[in-house]
């Protein structure tokens, strides 16, 4: 009895993950947690979380808890533009409230999901805690600048991604984390940045997220710390 969770399930990709794993019924019980609320399809189970509030975090963490054992944590939330936050074009448009509140949703977040989740991963056997992380994220894969808090916060995620791992190896040696980067997905997030919807460089949700779970069926343990594309190619640290 093995129980999957989806964070950040009222997003344009959360909401196709939740729907696909749903579908497939690969696991006993689905929780489909989301800061606000939203309809779930077929068994999943709804909830509630704020990943920028820890106590939330850990109330969620809780009630998952009382179903047993979790083989998959996916963190889908993210934030890339909205009131007063949009991606700097250069250095003088860098806002240090705007930058907070990148890294609270896009790196603090999902550590303080690994911190109150990956305790219920079993300690044997395989399990996953993987996050959405974005290809801006890449130091090494830099060549345009720009997008300051945004590129950052990514990179932070990363970098606490790949601590994880390393930690989680000790004690878990079945245990897979990993980034993904979904590509440009026509959501809400990428809407503003992406080109036009016929473009053959922009994907459905459904399409992302059958993309990334495809990916993540296909790693493994001596993978585990990586950042990977859709395409199941690995992306530059």
């Amino acid at each position: 009895m093995t129980s999957a969770v989806i964070v950040g399930a009222s997003g344009g990709i959360g909401q196709a993950l939740v729907g696909r794993l749903s579908a497939a019924g690969a696991y006993d019980r689905l929780f489909a947690l989301s800061r606000a609320a939203t309809e779930v399809p077929g068994q999943a189970l709804g909830g509630r979380i704020d990943v920028t509030d820890e106590e939330s975090v850990r109330a969620a963490a809780e009630r998952v808890a009382e179903a047993g054992p979790v083989s998959l944590v996916l963190v889908a939330t993210g934030l890339l533009h909205g009131p007063g936050i949009a991606p700097e074009k250069a250095l003088k448009s860098l806002d240090p409230a705007a930058m907070a509140e990148l890294f609270a949703i896009n790196a603090i977040g999902p550590a303080l999901v690994a911190k109150h989740f990956v305790p219920l991963l079993p300690r044997r056997g395989r399990s996953i805690f993987a996050a959405l992380s974005a290809r801006v994220g890449s130091i090494g894969d830099n060549r345009l600048g720009g997008w300051y808090g945004y590129r950052a916060s990514k990179a932070a995620l990363n970098q606490v991604l790949r601590t994880l791992a390393i930690e989680l190896g000790r004690t878990h040696p079945d245990a897979i984390v990993a980034g993904l980067h979904p590509g440009t997905v026509r959501t809400a997030l990428s809407h503003p940045f992406r080109p036009g919807t016929d473009s053959p460089d922009t994907v459905d949700p459904e399409t992302a997220a059958a993309h990334l779970l495809a990916v993540l069926d296909g790693l493994t343990p001596g993978e585990s710390g990586g950042v990977f594309a859709w395409d199941g190619q690995p992306v530059p640290p």
